[in-house]
């Protein structure tokens, strides 16, 4: 055991009415905060001034206990969890989808909630910081793991309202792009007012083109 895992366990048996964690249980622990810890240095300082030794200072463990769970630079951020639940997000609120509920509007606002995260835009500066083609590729892995199976899920939810599956590929594609670019904007013009205006805007296109019947391709 490192020290600072001996110093953690020492502080836990002195607190009362605690259970005895197991050494699995303390090894999960310790990574989640050292993921954490990735993603808050990510934030701060980006990508091309992440420093490992950064994040084991802000997770309070040992350089050693931190290269013992991640031995790279790469393996932390392959490893890094700010899309680990972002599917299961997005699974769940089209499951809890209620018959009188709009689900193109709570596909927009699914997609809101990604583009404009911390995980989005850590994905957008690591991408367009490092050389390696394999690094780009297995990060783009990641985030295509974390999206295109919600995405799928928003269109088939969409088809079960009655939109037809032309038209549901391509607004969906549309409203995604729009929420996309929109994010991209934030980066020097950042107008949430504007946004939603632009969004209700889009909604009601959407709504006409829908009413109006128009041929879709595809």
């Amino acid at each position: 055991m490192s020290l600072s895992n001996l110093t953690e366990e020492r502080a836990w048996r002195r607190s009362p009415g605690r259970k005895r964690r197991t050494q699995a249980g303390r090894t999960q622990e310790t990574r989640a905060r050292i993921l954490d810890a990735a993603v808050e240095v990510l934030r701060k300082k980006g990508y091309a001034h992440f420093r490992t030794a950064d994040v084991a200072r802000a997770a309070g463990v040992s350089r050693g206990a931190q290269l013992h769970h991640f031995a790279t630079k790469e393996k932390l951020v392959y490893a890094e969890h700010v899309f680990h639940n972002v599917l299961e997000t997005s699974r769940a609120r089209v499951a809890a989808l209620k018959p009188g509920d709009d689900p193109l509007e709570q596909a927009i606002d699914d997609a809101r909630e990604f583009f404009f995260s911390t995980a989005f835009f850590i994905s957008l500066d690591i991408a367009t910081s490092i050389n390696s083609k394999r690094f780009r590729e297995r990060l783009m892995n990641m985030v295509r793991d974390a999206r295109l199976p919600a995405e799928q899920a928003w269109r088939q939810a969409l088809i079960e309202r009655g939109m037809a599956e032309g038209a549901a590929d391509d607004v969906l594609w549309l409203t995604l792009g729009l929420v996309r670019g929109l994010a991209v904007r934030v980066l020097w013009q950042n107008e949430p007012a504007r946004f939603d205006r632009l969004l209700k805007l889009w909604r009601g296109i959407v709504d006409g083109y829908i009413a109006g019947g128009r041929p879709c391709t595809g």
